[in-house]
């Protein structure tokens, strides 16, 4: 039976729509806002400025210190998300690869722990950071446990390198089990005779892990790094819910400096908050380009093996 060429966009039709009035068309509508000025909302009252708000934004006597730049808070808040993205991004490679070699082993109870460390992914971010909100606050449960050990109280998320940290483990509580199933099902991947035939050489468990592992294991860290690097430079609502981004600037990431800029502050720059998401839009394409290609490498790997 032939099939009408028109019967597929039939069936795709209310979610191009979907997509259509709630994705595309707000991009647009962002990208024409990121050329125009002034604080009224509406595009006929907004005069055309070109690229000004961009310029506003880039306008720095010297990138590496924000006191120097025009727009000084923009790029506190893109230094925060590049140190953020640094020490999140490696950590939670780290902490998953441990994670996923463990429960790879064969241990009691391992379908259980590969559901707790799974767990977290699951819960709302907002959820997540209103949890451990509860546990760091001043009169939190962590303090009292301090307090209760004979221990001064501390304000974990009113200091600033106190509260950077605290943002950063707890991203990597919240995430950590969707990594570390990507890494697992690497590691099943891997031909069991491969691990066999080193212990027949006598291999020690390191230069297995090192010459074995690692090497088939490439590709799926590649795609960890990427997702996890774009996953990070695209934080907000836990950050957001568990500091606010203080203590002062401290924890104020670039998603959080177009929110406050387009919808907190009382006066609002709907046009430098257009400019600055365009600004991460560039660093999101990057970041998924090198995704493309890290899959890509990742697929030409597997037919390697």
């Amino acid at each position: 039976m032939q099939t009408n060429r028109s019967t597929p966009w039939l069936f795709l039709a209310p979610n191009l729509l979907i997509f259509g009035v709630f994705t595309f068309l707000p991009i647009a509508i962002n990208f024409v806002y990121a050329f125009t000025g002034g604080v009224e909302l509406y595009l006929k009252d907004r005069p055309y400025v070109g690229l000004e708000n961009l310029a506003t934004l880039l306008d720095c006597g010297n990138h590496f210190d924000p006191s120097t730049c025009k727009r000084d808070l923009f790029w506190r808040a893109v230094w925060n998300t590049a140190w953020y993205s640094l020490f999140q991004v490696t950590l939670m490679i780290l902490f998953s690869l441990i994670t996923a070699l463990v429960l790879n082993r064969k241990i009691i109870g391992r379908g259980f722990w590969r559901g707790v460390y799974f767990y977290p992914v699951l819960l709302s971010p907002v959820v997540v950071a209103l949890i451990w909100k509860w546990i760091l606050q001043r009169d939190g449960v962590l303090n009292a446990l301090m307090v209760a050990a004979g221990r001064e109280p501390t304000l974990w998320l009113a200091e600033s390198g106190w509260a950077f940290s605290w943002v950063v483990f707890v991203s990597i509580w919240a995430h950590m089990g969707f990594y570390t199933l990507i890494l697992l099902a690497g590691l099943q991947a891997i031909p069991a005779d491969l691990y066999e035939a080193a212990q027949m050489d006598r291999a020690s468990p390191w230069r297995t892990l090192v010459r074995i592992t690692l090497p088939l294991l490439l590709p799926n860290l590649l795609v960890v790094m990427v997702l996890a690097a774009i996953r990070a430079v695209q934080t907000f609502d836990e950050v957001f819910v568990l500091t606010g981004g203080g203590p002062g600037s401290a924890t104020t990431f670039v998603v959080q400096f177009i929110y406050q800029t387009g919808f907190q502050e009382q006066v609002r720059l709907y046009g430098l908050a257009a400019a600055g998401s365009l600004l991460l839009a560039l660093a999101l394409i990057a970041l998924t380009l090198l995704q493309l290609r890290a899959t890509n490498a990742g697929s030409a790997g597997e037919r390697k093996r």
